[in-house]
């Protein structure tokens, strides 16, 4: 058992809920002091609420409208910014940008060349992207994958990058440089590069090696990450934190999720939006039933209306392949407490703090504006962190209640909710919320994080990406 802080609230270690007082059929169950459903038959003071005897008040559609004075308030509340900016140390790239890492990525446009990608990465000490698509796709799913792969491609944290292509695939390498703002007629195979064209980034440290063209494309990939090697950065140099961008995430959440890893996350994401910095909150279907707490933060109608189409959007693909849009949470989450999706939303919407919503993103587009962003992607852990990754957030904090050793390409910093899950995964968790709220010490990690310390997934080997799919697979 222990003592919630804020309210003196008993909290049984199990995660749980149980009623304070008695609740009436029919009447709101009140948790974060909003409803999270209502009761589906009398509970009695000190009874298990659960599943069993609490249902979602949530429908489909919805109407919102838009509060000025509530996102005034807001605004204003976040107006003064802090003056002593503390730095991390970071590599600084010519165009200006900086990345926490130094990393070589090796990026195949299709599946079919996963092996050559991983074999390359191995041997470099880099990372493979691998991936099941570039091919057989139709549509939007195959501009999804290609865009989804160049933003990638541009990462920062990637001192590096070696595309690797079959030559066959639908996601050509011609097509592909294009996206990358190269000359696809330009190839120079002996050097695997291309010119520029109008737009391209000339900053980019990249190379692309076309594996049908090869005698041994595992050879000219190596010569091609040797001549990478020596063109990414040579060092890091002091940079303020106000660079840094970071993506809010969290999976297999329980009935503490709300209660300490999500509040920790969402006071550092105020405490870096008030240094200037950027974090980044995806999983729109989590944001279901608590998404007028986020609409009440936009800080313009312009940016309010982009969040109501972001949720509404999301619930529109939720109606289009026949699924219930409020679904209850996952088997894990249900073991761990969580008993609706207003409850598993209302913690999760924590990550995001206090602060104003500067800004809404579509899936697959980069970061634009300093402060809070929300972003479209789904609640799957591997697609949200990815999106995270490939809108540019330098690293991911991900709560977790029930524990994973997931990470993706860039640090994926994995912050218990409780003590049991720290104690008995050390090597997957790198903060525990239970045994330390502190914001002050916390941000400190994610700094050190930022200026070179692993984080336990890059430790254990964990880089996986994975990419949404809503289409037909030929």
């Amino acid at each position: 058992m222990v003592i919630h802080p804020l309210d003196n609230v008993e909290i049984r270690d199990d995660g749980h809920k149980y009623a304070r007082r008695a609740i009436k059929q029919g009447e709101d169950v009140i948790k974060y002091g909003m409803p999270i459903g209502h009761a589906t038959c009398d509970i009695a003071e000190g009874e298990h609420v659960h599943v069993h005897n609490l249902k979602t008040n949530l429908g489909d559609i919805l109407e919102y409208a838009y509060d000025e004075e509530e996102a005034r308030k807001c605004a204003e509340a976040f107006a003064e910014k802090e003056t002593d900016i503390p730095e991390i140390k970071a590599y600084r790239h010519p165009d200006g940008r900086i990345g926490i890492r130094n990393d070589i990525w090796v990026i195949p446009t299709v599946g079919c060349v996963n092996n050559v990608a991983e074999t390359l990465a191995k041997e470099a000490g880099g990372i493979a992207l691998s991936h099941p698509y570039g091919c057989s796709q139709l549509g939007d799913d195959h501009e999804t994958t290609a865009e989804m792969l160049a933003a990638l491609a541009r990462h920062p944290n990637a001192g590096g990058v070696l595309v690797v292509a079959l030559g066959c695939e639908n996601n050509t390498l011609e097509t592909f440089v294009k996206r990358l703002g190269f000359d696809p007629s330009t190839f120079d195979s002996a050097n695997g590069t291309f010119k520029l064209e109008g737009g391209g980034d000339s900053n980019l440290n990249i190379r692309f090696l076309k594996a049908q063209d090869e005698s041994d494309e595992l050879e000219k990939g190596r010569a091609l990450i040797k001549e990478l090697i020596a063109a990414r950065p040579s060092e890091r140099v002091a940079v303020p934190v106000s660079e840094l961008v970071v993506g809010l995430k969290c999976g297999g959440s329980d009935g503490f999720s709300g209660l300490t890893a999500n509040p920790l996350v969402g006071r550092f994401s105020d405490w870096l939006v008030r240094r200037g910095g950027s974090t980044v909150l995806t999983e729109v279907p989590e944001m279901f039933g608590a998404e007028t707490l986020l609409m009440k933060r936009c800080r313009t109608r312009e940016v309010f209306c982009k969040c109501v189409k972001m949720i509404n959007d999301f619930k529109d693909y939720y109606t289009r392949h026949n699924q219930v849009i409020y679904e209850n949470p996952s088997p894990g989450n249900k073991a761990g407490g969580i008993s609706t999706l207003e409850d598993k939303s209302l913690g999760c919407v924590q990550k995001g703090g206090s602060s104003p919503v500067e800004d809404v993103l579509d899936y697959g587009e980069s970061v634009k504006k300093k402060g809070l962003t929300l972003l479209t992607g789904p609640g799957n852990d591997l697609v949200a962190s990815t999106v995270l990754a490939a809108a540019g957030c330098h690293i991911v904090l991900f709560t977790t209640g029930r524990g994973t050793p997931f990470g993706t390409v860039v640090p994926t910093m994995k912050i218990s909710t409780n003590t049991r899950l720290s104690s008995a995964k050390k090597k997957w968790i790198d903060w525990c919320a239970m045994g330390d709220g502190d914001v002050g010490r916390f941000a400190g990690k994610v700094m050190s994080v930022a200026s070179g310390e692993k984080a336990l997934n890059e430790l254990n080997g964990a880089s996986s990406i994975a990419i949404f799919k809503d289409g037909v697979t030929l």
